[in-house]
């Protein structure tokens, strides 16, 4: 089970997907959207674990969705993604 998040670092346009504890990206993308479906696809590879979407410019964690066949400690249904 791997954790990732997806970040923007200030000043730069690009996304990376990074794991969590990694030292640098393992993935780059040029959009959110694209970053978060490679996290999700690299999680779910892994044996699931939770994918952190932070706020653009190195900002907080504004997100977080927990990908198959992670255990998910909140039970309710996601409906945003």
């Amino acid at each position: 089970m791997s954790n990732y998040h997806v970040t923007q670092k200030k000043g730069q346009a690009d996304w990376n997907v990074q794991k969590e504890g990694g030292k640098r990206a393992s993935a780059i993308a040029s959009t959110q959207k694209e970053a978060e479906q490679i996290a999700k696809h690299y999680a779910s590879n892994n044996g699931g674990g939770e994918v952190r979407i932070h706020r653009p410019n190195g900002g907080p964690i504004r997100d977080s969705d927990t990908v198959k066949p992670g255990n998910d400690p909140h039970s309710v249904i996601d409906k945003k993604h």
